[in-house]
């Protein structure tokens, strides 16, 4: 399920505070900055940098250049 419009408005990154990307197709935030992504499960983002995953290349430079990725922040 797709996180609400009004919520990727507040979001920002935890640990730098920057915007993130998310990307709809896998359901998780990106951080392209630190080359980290955060879950989101059951509608719920998970953003403790503890649990945040690193990404490969390919990953990051599929997202980086995905069209249908919303940017959080204002």
């Amino acid at each position: 399920m797709a996180l609400d419009s009004f919520l990727l408005a507040l979001l920002e990154d935890p640990v730098d505070h920057g915007e993130l990307l998310y990307v709809p197709s896998e359901n998780v935030l990106y951080n392209p900055r630190l080359r980290k992504v955060y879950e989101v499960r059951d509608s719920i983002a998970v953003m403790l940098p503890d649990e945040s995953k690193s990404v490969t290349d390919a990953e990051h430079d599929a997202w980086t250049n995905d069209p249908s990725v919303i940017r959080t922040g204002k």
